[in-house]
């Protein structure tokens, strides 16, 4: 496989156009307008919203962890804005991580509550992830919670998540700690890598870097070169390729491969390059190579938008189109941009703002579409509704800002200029 030639960039990329960025900015606002006060259960936590920005359920209903920890982590972007509000749902999210999310008894989070208690009291990496990403950026906006969080939620990540062999994450665990064998994933450590970098920057602590670093060594620098920068989404124990899993899961499991994370990992790495000190010369060459991936396998060349899975022979499988890989792909394509300069890295940005312009934004009642069939109708066949503002609004405000840092860092040191 060989990466696309360096290049000069276009005359004045899009993110140096003051109409791009003002058109960005609106459609973060929108997002912002969408979900700050509909997604509010005032018993606690947040609802799903259907297409029209209502709850889908209001009798009690089951709260992931990912979707309240996800809430905070965004409003605490708000709120380093400076959107009025915004400081308001970081302490309705936080309060909610530490008085239902929390097992007291057993330690940990539990996947999903509800008023009563745990509703899923499973124990998956994937949402502690979450929960340091929360924790981590409620500690930038200053909330009360957030080093007590921040201070259990690593532990618990040390303690029983952690494998020092592998240099990753462990998968899922029982309410009260026992293990579910036979099954490593790489979202959740893709996810982890993301908050142990946002660990990182709000403490400094050097130790979440360094575990950063080692999953990414293991998911992208090994795994993912021996598949030519394709990654692989399951693994058993040892971290060998599982080519054959399912699960009925398609959300947060998909078989074969899944071109979104591909893209997400482009962004990660080069994220991660940055605060290692640009010292991993295979970090860029990384993140080069899973982006040319995933625009030569993972985008429909007839229709546009990116293929949800593929097939071991490189065929879309599930050829349906998400939200979330769109904004992956913008904002790897940003960071590919500016460090990596190149006609293809620009012009695949434009032509995934295109797509998401013509094709993703819900102009009846605001937010995006979250699925689309493959020729480009909204549905709602994994996504009920409109669930999630996190992907979304990140892919509109990471272009704004230099690619030096999460955003929670980069808002800090940066005046935003539109």
């Amino acid at each position: 496989m060989s990466n696309t030639p360096e290049a000069s960039p276009l005359p004045q990329s899009w993110v140096e156009r003051p109409y791009h960025r003002r058109w960005l900015l609106t459609q973060a606002d929108g997002l912002f307008d969408f979900f700050q006060t509909a997604a509010i259960n005032p018993k606690g936590g947040f609802y799903d919203l259907s297409r029209d920005g209502k709850p889908l359920a209001t009798d009690n209903p089951a709260r992931g962890i990912h979707a309240s920890a996800r809430m905070v982590h965004c409003f605490a972007i708000g709120d380093l804005l400076g959107r009025p509000g915004s400081a308001d749902v970081v302490d309705h999210g936080m309060t909610y991580l530490w008085r239902r999310h929390r097992d007291e008894k057993h330690g940990g989070y539990f996947w999903q509550a509800n008023d009563d208690g745990a509703a899923d009291g499973s124990k998956q990496g994937y949402g502690h992830a979450f929960v340091l990403l929360a924790a981590s950026s409620a500690k930038t906006v200053g909330h009360p919670l957030a080093d007590r969080m921040l201070g259990d939620i690593t532990e618990v990540l040390e303690t029983r998540f952690w494998e020092e062999r592998h240099g990753a994450i462990a998968e899922e665990f029982s309410e009260d700690w026992q293990p579910v064998p036979g099954y490593r994933g790489q979202n959740s450590n893709m996810h982890l890598t993301e908050a142990l970098m946002a660990a990182f920057e709000a403490t400094g602590e050097q130790h979440y870097l360094d575990k950063a670093t080692r999953i990414a060594d293991l998911v992208i620098n090994r795994r993912a070169r021996e598949e030519g920068f394709r990654v692989a989404e399951h693994f058993d124990e040892e971290w060998t390729v599982d080519r054959g899993y399912y699960h009925p899961n398609e959300m947060f499991r998909p078989a074969g491969t899944t071109p979104g994370h591909w893209l997400e990992w482009a962004r990660l790495t080069l994220q991660l390059w940055i605060l290692t000190g640009r010292q991993h010369d295979w970090m860029p060459e990384a993140a080069r190579g899973l982006f040319f991936q995933s625009m030569s396998l993972g985008w429909d060349k007839d229709k546009g938008g990116f293929y949800y899975t593929l097939d071991w022979a490189n065929r879309p499988e599930k050829t349906f189109k998400l939200w979330w890989p769109l904004c992956e792909g913008a904002a790897a394509a940003h960071f590919l941009n500016q460090l990596s300069p190149s006609d293809f890295h620009e012009e695949s940005y434009r032509r995934i703002w295109n797509f998401i312009g013509n094709h993703s934004l819900d102009k009846q009642f605001g937010g995006w579409h979250e699925e689309l069939t493959e020729d480009l109708t909204p549905a709602n066949t994994l996504f009920p509704g409109k669930g999630d503002i996190y992907h979304a609004l990140q892919a509109c405000l990471i272009p704004l800002f230099p690619a030096e840092g999460s955003l929670t860092r980069v808002i800090q040191t940066t005046p935003l200029a539109v």
